[in-house]
């Protein structure tokens, strides 16, 4: 019953499918843009199509969340930090939302999965199929990597930081942005992410990248081919915290560098 009340959210009650330019009328109810303003046309009385509220005049509509963001955020997912594979320098809280360096090297199990050249640290669980949307705290931080990595990627050794080695990441050093494609793509952005959202389509090859508060697309890798389990990685390259934000009960701000956040 709570998946099914999870999914239904993004669904509207007129077209009974996910929305599209998502509106909310003065009753509290959210449509379709386009189905709402149809439903009006169609009949006599302005009212809302669920609780049947009806209003002296066509009431203007309220826009939410950016529509295509919002599309993505359905498919948001909890995502906690694996601290088995953090590198011995990076300290992993105790929730598992946040990741930050620690200078020191710890005395900590030789694990296979630990990576030991890179500060990197993957999340627990990895995604084989379908969709996932993270998104990750930024705010305030010099240096960051964000993005997923392969199961296969290599932790005990130097690795190409790109699709070849299985990483798909978008990296900052001092507001100088560059997504680790195929070439590298140098990205010149109108304002400096707060908040980074990630989205995987699995079956359809791409990984995309948003800045969640500016409700903007930054880069996308398309093409690709998936043939293993895909993780979140998070790299805080330099002395900050990386927070995961919490998106799983919607809204909130959740998976991320600095903080984690997993809707």
């Amino acid at each position: 019953v709570a998946q099914h009340s999870k999914d239904t959210q993004f669904l509207c009650s007129v077209c009974l499918d996910v929305f599209t330019e998502p509106v909310s009328i003065p009753c509290g109810h959210n449509f379709c843009k386009a189905c709402i303003s149809e439903y009006w046309n169609s009949t006599a009385l302005c009212q809302c199509p669920l609780c049947k509220d009806t209003f002296n005049r066509r009431p203007m509509v309220q826009e939410r969340l950016d529509p295509e963001l919002r599309r993505l955020q359905q498919w948001s997912v909890d995502v906690t930090l694996d601290p088995d594979t953090a590198h011995c320098k990076l300290i992993v809280s105790e929730d598992r939302k946040q990741v930050s360096y620690g200078d020191i090297r710890q005395i900590l199990p030789d694990l296979p999965e630990r990576f030991e050249c890179y500060l990197s640290v993957l999340g627990k669980e990895g995604f084989s199929s379908g969709r996932f949307y993270f998104e990750v705290q930024v705010r305030g931080k010099i240096e960051w990597q964000v993005g997923v990595a392969r199961e296969s990627i290599i932790r005990k050794g130097p690795t190409a930081v790109s699709p070849e080695g299985g990483l798909w990441a978008l990296y900052m050093n001092r507001n100088k942005y560059i997504a680790k494609d195929t070439p590298h793509m140098h990205l010149f952005l109108s304002q400096k992410p707060q908040k980074v959202g990630v989205f995987v389509d699995y079956e359809e090859g791409q990984i995309s990248f948003y800045d969640v508060e500016n409700r903007s697309h930054i880069y996308s890798f398309t093409g690709c081919i998936f043939t293993e389990k895909l993780y979140p990685y998070l790299n805080p390259l330099a002395r900050v915290v990386v927070v995961l934000d919490d998106l799983y009960g919607l809204p909130v701000t959740s998976g991320g560098v600095g903080v984690l956040e997993g809707r």
